[in-house]
């Protein structure tokens, strides 16, 4: 039989075919590796905005004090509102910033109507934008929360 002539051998024809298949499975980690890489990609605002973000601004007015919002997390938020700690989920992708419900805890203070009121807003925001070390959430209302970015002191 000549040399390279597998046509007259079946076996060298399987051969193939199986030398093919293991090159397939070879590559398949690589192949998939992108595709979950890209599915772990945390496409929600923290994914471009990660961080902890101060309030400077609340529609225009200046922000109550000690007011944070946590982006650390995926598909989370959290912070200090002027009263109390709040979390709660947040998963559209950026640009659109939509909260679900917010888990809020009880303590009473003098500030609890500007929380009532920077609530209120965090809740109706519906997009994101961030440039630089500023982050603005606004509602459809053109009502916006204006944020910087925390640093470390």
């Amino acid at each position: 039989m000549p040399a390279g002539n597998s046509a007259a051998n079946p076996f060298l024809e399987d051969r193939g075919d199986l030398l093919q298949s293991a090159q397939m499975i070879r590559l398949a980690p690589l192949i998939a590796l992108p595709l979950l890489l890209a599915a772990c990609q945390d496409e929600t605002v923290s994914g471009y905005a990660g961080g902890i973000w101060r309030l400077t601004e609340m529609a225009g007015d200046p922000a109550p004090e000690g007011v944070t919002l946590d982006l650390t997390e995926q598909g989370q938020i959290s912070g200090q509102a002027p009263c109390n700690r709040y979390s709660g989920p947040q998963s559209v992708p950026y640009p659109w910033f939509e909260t679900g419900p917010l888990a809020v805890t009880r303590r009473a203070c003098a500030a609890l109507d500007a929380e009532r009121r920077y609530l209120s807003l965090l809740q109706s925001t519906s997009l994101a934008e961030v440039a630089g070390d500023v982050l603005i959430l606004s509602n459809e209302s053109g009502e916006e929360l204006v944020f910087a970015r925390q640093t470390l002191e």
